[in-house]
């Protein structure tokens, strides 16, 4: 009986201090989102094995996660895309595993975000590394993984504390996360990696879209600025040319066996833009690269309804302009025969 009694007590207390901690962090402005992460990459990365000709996939860094919006473009398009995007990462060994491990002809739309499409081929490089990582998991998958994680998903849903992706820096609350972030600022007199905050939130169809907070707090815009500028700082230069070599011979196989490549240049604003202009410059790096692809290519800047379009924190737009971006887009690509609009069939 007296162990019953403990039990039960060590039950009771574990609810209230659990509750305690869910009710604290909301108050601190968090809501329950799905985690960003490999397991989720994975389960939209599987429609690729059984996706057709009319098919569309997204390919990419976080400016596609952010800018391209999945029912938008269903709606436009009567297509629903496949977002294989992910932040910080070059989409290059993405394309790889398109070409290499998949059969698909269908349509690869790819996000050129200049500091990472041309970063690197270097397999331990950050920008390689993270979306390789990606890609293993993927094909290395085991069921016990797949069931954790929709297992987790009701958890994900409806519980602030499960708040934990696989950034290395974020505001995620789980107790690894806060650890990590005891680790910012100055030490040593080194100047360390900024805070960095989540500003989009994600759905469980592997849709992001930035947070009202990003788009409308500009202190808290800033701060996602400051971890742009420290990211322009540190990073290595690009290597244009061995980026370009490995691209052009994935693309010109893609091609050849019937599939369809558009290349895409999403909107950037203020300082980051000026930083690119100046070390990344369309001429370079944008013109060069589409001059030497059979492909069809979009750059905001061409375009008066999407030139003028303004990320909150210089990288990435609101959910409302990404609707936007999206629905105008789609409508140009349309018109341009680039895509099907299989609402008309």
């Amino acid at each position: 009986m007296h162990l019953k009694k403990s039990f039960l007590i060590a039950i009771l207390l574990s609810f209230i201090s659990l509750s305690a901690w869910e009710i604290y962090w909301r108050s601190q402005g968090y809501h329950p989102t799905i985690n960003d992460e490999k397991a989720l990459w994975a389960k939209e990365r599987a429609k690729l094995e059984d996706a057709t000709q009319n098919d569309v996939v997204f390919l990419g860094s976080s400016r596609v996660y952010f800018d391209f919006q999945k029912k938008v473009w269903e709606k436009e398009t009567g297509i629903k895309p496949i977002q294989l995007a992910v932040p910080g990462t070059s989409p290059l060994p993405a394309l790889t595993d398109v070409v290499e491990n998949t059969n698909f002809t269908g349509t690869v739309i790819i996000g050129v975000t200049p500091g990472l499409f041309f970063s690197t081929t270097y397999p331990k490089a950050p920008p390689w590394d993270r979306m390789q990582s990606n890609i293993d998991f993927y094909h290395n998958l085991t069921y016990a993984q797949k069931s954790n994680f929709f297992l987790s998903i009701p958890l994900q849903k409806n519980l602030v504390m499960m708040s934990a992706d696989e950034e290395e820096w974020s505001d995620d609350i789980d107790l690894k996360a806060l650890l990590r972030r005891q680790n910012t600022g100055e030490r040593n007199g080194k100047t360390l990696a900024p805070p960095f905050y989540n500003f989009g939130d994600i759905n469980y169809d592997r849709n992001m879209a930035m947070s009202e907070r990003a788009a409308t707090d500009t202190a808290f815009a800033n701060s996602i600025i400051r971890v742009w500028n420290y990211f322009a700082g540190v990073s290595p230069p690009p290597d244009k040319e061995a980026t370009t070599t490995y691209f052009l011979k994935d693309a010109t196989k893609f091609l050849a066996r019937g599939g369809k490549l558009i290349l895409v240049r999403c909107p950037s604003s203020g300082g980051t833009r000026i930083g690119e202009n100046k070390f990344l410059n369309r001429e370079t790096h944008w013109d060069s690269l589409v001059n030497l692809v059979n492909a069809k290519t979009y750059h905001f800047e061409d375009y008066d309804q999407l030139k003028t379009l303004t990320c909150p924190e210089e990288s990435h737009l609101s959910k409302k302009d990404a609707e936007f971006f999206t629905k105008e887009l789609a409508q140009i690509m349309i018109k341009d025969n680039a895509i099907s609009n299989l609402n008309t069939h």
